[in-house]
């Protein structure tokens, strides 16, 4: 895929997603708001366009198995975002917490802004482990049914959800407000940059929260830019299809 300023941010990175560590590269987020097209995202932010498009058509084109993502039935996309992102948050939200607290702990004081930090990654956690939730027993399953229903050619029943559309409404404006929150992080910690005098906990502390980010941000992106859109489609199709 030759890439060019035209293309869509977020289509970049659901053909190859090593262009996500590009896009970091040059903080270009690539998940929530990667509906744009790298031309204007580059005046936005004042990139050269040039040399983004060097970076981006140079990265190698090997066929790791997150990198077909775009091309997995929905189901198995479903199953991988589980068992590889949901379940990485769940692990590490108690253990964030935990370093959090020691930090706030010993350092609060002398250094305010990790108090800030841990009162917003606990309401990141709260607003996460809902979020994954309502995923795992309201969307997913409905999209699974989805995907059933026209590998059988059955017919599609009404759902209690409504429309697919309804319930992704929800997630995409519930993953927008965590990537806001993660912002605020960002600035407040110094892009996770600790002081010079910070302690091993400090230290780990701020990489994990780097760490988190980075695979939530990979998370966003599976799920706006290529579970749901395809979701919506797949919808409309079966319904279409039933009209005729």
């Amino acid at each position: 895929m030759h890439i060019n300023m035209e293309v869509n941010v977020s289509d970049v990175v659901s053909e190859n997603i090593q262009a996500a560590h590009i896009f970091k590269k040059y903080g270009i987020d690539f998940c929530c708001g990667g509906g744009v097209s790298i031309e204007k995202i580059c005046l936005k932010k004042n990139i050269d366009v040039a040399l983004l498009l060097q970076d981006l058509n140079t990265i190698s084109d090997s066929s790791l198995p997150s990198q077909q993502c775009n091309r997995w039935e929905l189901d198995f996309l479903i199953d991988y975002i589980i068992h590889t992102h949901h379940s990485y948050v769940l692990e590490s939200l108690d253990l964030i917490d935990e370093y959090a607290t020691k930090v706030v702990k010993v350092h609060g004081t002398g250094h305010p802004a990790v108090i800030e930090i841990a009162r917003l990654f606990k309401q990141v956690a709260m607003d996460l482990s809902s979020h994954m939730r309502k995923e795992e027993m309201i969307l997913f399953p409905y999209i699974k049914k989805l995907v059933a229903v026209k590998k059988q050619q059955t017919a599609l029943e009404e759902s209690h959800v409504g429309s697919v559309f309804n319930p992704i409404q929800i997630m995409q404006e519930e993953h927008e407000v965590v990537g806001n929150v993660f912002k605020q992080i960002r600035v407040l910690s110094d892009s996770y940059t600790p002081p010079s005098w910070a302690c091993n906990t400090f230290k780990a502390l701020y990489a994990k929260l780097d760490e988190f980010e980075q695979d939530l941000q990979l998370h966003i992106h599976f799920e706006n830019n290529i579970l749901f859109p395809k979701a919506i489609a797949l919808e409309s199709m079966l319904l279409h299809s039933y009209v005729e």
